[in-house]
């Protein structure tokens, strides 16, 4: 965690505190740089299915440079890059069956669950998936979950996703999530299961949180208790980001959700009132976004490096 400061008056000082886990994640770091790559090489047009990650500052980049984002296989016309969310397994099959070259950029530890729930689909097991329903990682996923499957959003839907395993008759049950559910959130969830769930049941728990994820929902939560206001930055679609200013409500009264340097720009009044500032950002916001808003705040003498 970084700190910086400036002396407002002898008796002020103003502190910001920027997570050291802000930005770029390992796989949306390596997704991006390889679909830069992509388009440096292309001759053609290359083509992304769905946003390649969840935040408008690095898609409106890369569709600047050429990529086109299309939200259907119908409206490929060559080359087509899988973003980091993952898609369903139909889209494989479709894509080959139409001779489609794609290019999997999907995170690794997406890629990682796929692969786990697909094995225990294989033996027999019943899966509870925890996520978001409508999160493109999630669709993707309980694709390759099987027939026998049940998403949890929250711990509301516990009792409804048992009664669909006790209908299923099977006997033994795998629980995964999504990587970037929110870590509290989902240890409530599996202490509901195991707790309703009967006992002759086999109970194989797999948390697929990934550790950026769980690091940077830790530290946000530690750093919100430190500030007098928390300012996240990234994109209103990141899963991740709006679990960060869920946990940041939690623990500080005044919490901005800035997904760009406008948004800090009608917040600068409310910021100037304060001595401590936390700054957070999510796994798919770039450096210069966050660097853009600490230029901002210096520029404004709110901040001085």
């Amino acid at each position: 965690m970084s700190t910086r400061q400036i002396e407002l008056k002898k008796e002020n000082i103003m502190e910001i505190k920027i997570g050291k886990t802000s930005g770029f994640c390992y796989g949306v770091n390596n997704t991006v740089k390889k679909a830069e790559e992509e388009i440096e090489n292309a001759n053609e047009v290359i083509y992304c299915l769905g946003e390649l990650v969840h935040n408008k500052e690095v898609t409106g980049r890369l569709e600047k440079r050429g990529l086109k984002i299309i939200d259907n296989l119908n409206d490929s016309g060559g080359k087509t890059i899988i973003r980091a969310h993952g898609v369903q397994k139909e889209i494989y099959e479709e894509a080959q069956k139409r001779n489609i070259e794609l290019v999997d950029l999907t995170c690794p530890n997406v890629l990682k669950i796929h692969n786990i729930a697909q094995e225990y689909e294989a033996k027999n097991y019943y899966i509870f998936f925890i996520g978001e329903k409508k999160h493109p990682e999630v669709i993707g996923t309980y694709s390759f979950c099987g027939v026998n499957s049940t998403i949890i959003s929250n711990i509301e839907e516990v009792k409804w996703a048992i009664q669909n395993l006790e209908k299923s008759k099977l006997r033994k049950l795998l629980i995964i999530s999504q990587t970037t559910y929110n870590l509290e959130k989902y240890k409530d969830i599996v202490k509901q299961i195991k707790e309703r769930t009967r006992r002759n049941i086999e109970i194989e728990e797999k948390c697929t949180i990934c550790l950026a994820t769980e690091q940077r929902q830790k530290e946000t939560e530690e750093l919100s208790k430190e500030v007098e206001v928390m300012i996240i930055i990234g994109g209103k679609k990141s899963s991740n980001t709006n679990k960060l200013y869920e946990i940041s409500c939690k623990n500080c009264k005044n919490v901005i959700f800035a997904e760009n340097k406008k948004d800090i720009e009608n917040e600068k009044e409310r910021i100037s009132q304060f001595n401590k500032i936390g700054i957070m950002a999510g796994a798919s916001t770039p450096k210069e976004s966050i660097d853009e808003i600490v230029q901002i705040l210096e520029k404004e003498k709110l901040l001085k490096i």
